[in-house]
């Protein structure tokens, strides 16, 4: 079996750069369908790009690596792509574009445009062995019928990173560049949540509530989460991929708000009232209470001085936490780090040693913020990739 190039992996940067690359194209994924991550996305409509993707809102050990995939194959490029496939979409909140209907949708319009371009795609099927030939590359084909033998003049891993392993995410993108000497970041979980030590916040878990996260040099306000084992939510998630650990994280639970002024402003006209019953008023009723076990809120407005006042509006804005951990590879919604970007051209997606060898996605050192952002990467590094193959 030859064919001009074999992509590695049926998620969205392997089907939009199959659907894409010219000539003979294979497809192989371990999966029982492709585009798994892709249904599953944002509970279930996919977030597929956001309005306001820039090449700032992405992480990498060369911050300037994608601007030339994300400058070529922009977001209004996938937007104009799926209207003229009749897919209704919609904003939300922070540029953030989904399905009106189901996430499939965008599944099927890659599958057609595959078919379209006469991609074979072998599904439930792995490749190993992997080897340079002369003429471009060889890999052993496992399919449910039989093992085969194919070659192809060009080489594409699509296969994600590490998270999500109960999807089937591995390391084999890693692995595959060890084996052609294509060097890898270091690699760790991201948009991931915070653990804590001893159940500390189990009895809050449930609650949100606004809040501006601070981690690293990078600060984000949106929700906030309380769950059994930590901290949830996007602000947290966002937070988590600029997060090392060992260091603290900051949490501003009235980002938007002036604490100490309302209540210095309640204690003029309400200062008999407790003081708890005043933060109640624009924080939830359980996160006070939780508050009030470590910080003395007790006595009614009337007998708290400005500066007491201060204080309290300090620690409400800047508290600082200590997680022990992450949730890890088990519910991250990406891989932080991969295959070294020194090691690609930011063009075309190929190995600057290796010529034909090209890696795309999640595979890459290139990470996105939360809401839309790694799936536009996916489209952009697939395409860069598919305009050098076509």
């Amino acid at each position: 079996m030859h064919f001009d190039t074999a992509i590695i992996g049926a998620g969205a940067a392997g089907m939009m750069c199959a659907a894409h690359a010219g000539g003979r194209v294979l497809v192989v994924d371990h999966a029982k369908a492709p585009g798994e991550k892709i249904r599953i996305s944002g509970g279930g409509r996919c977030n597929f790009t956001n309005l306001h993707c820039t090449p700032d809102a992405f992480l990498s050990g060369n911050p300037h690596f994608a601007k030339s995939a994300l400058a070529r194959y922009t977001q209004w490029d996938f937007i104009d792509l799926i209207d003229r496939h009749g897919i209704e979409w919609h904003e939300k909140s922070l540029g953030q574009l989904f399905c009106d209907g189901s996430a499939r949708q965008i599944v099927t319009m890659l599958r057609q445009m595959m078919a379209d371009n006469g991609v074979t795609l072998h599904l439930q099927s792995t490749a190993t062995e992997f080897a340079k030939t002369v003429d471009g590359f060889s890999f052993a084909l496992q399919t449910p019928e039989a093992t085969r033998q194919v070659t192809a003049r060009n080489l594409v891993i699509a296969t994600g990173g590490k998270s999500i392993p109960k999807m089937g995410a591995t390391g084999l993108a890693y692995d595959i560049a060890a084996r052609f000497g294509v060097p890898v970041t270091e690699t760790r979980p991201a948009l991931v949540p915070f653990t804590f030590a001893e159940d500390r916040f189990a009895a809050l878990a449930g609650v949100a509530t606004p809040a501006a996260v601070s981690a690293g040099n990078a600060r984000f306000e949106e929700a906030l989460l309380f769950t059994h084992r930590g901290l949830s939510g996007p602000a947290i998630l966002q937070a988590s991929s600029y997060w090392r650990e060992g260091e603290p994280i900051s949490v501003d639970l009235c980002p938007d708000k002036d604490p100490a002024g309302i209540l210095r402003q309640r204690r003029q006209t309400v200062g008999r009232r407790n003081l708890t019953t005043e933060l109640a008023t624009f924080l939830p009723v359980r996160l006070v209470d939780h508050l009030a076990q470590t910080h003395d809120m007790s006595g009614n407005l009337a007998d708290w001085s400005d500066a007491r006042l201060a204080e309290l509006a300090d620690s409400l804005q800047n508290w600082r936490l200590m997680p022990t951990g992450t949730e890890g590879y088990r519910t991250a919604e990406v891989t932080l780090g991969g295959i070294d970007t020194d090691a690609l051209s930011s063009r075309s997606m190929q190995s600057k040693a290796v010529p034909g060898l090209h890696f795309i996605g999640e595979a890459v050192d290139v990470t996105g913020w939360l809401g839309g952002y790694n799936f536009q990467w996916a489209w952009s590094s697939a395409m860069a990739a598919a305009k050098a193959l076509a």
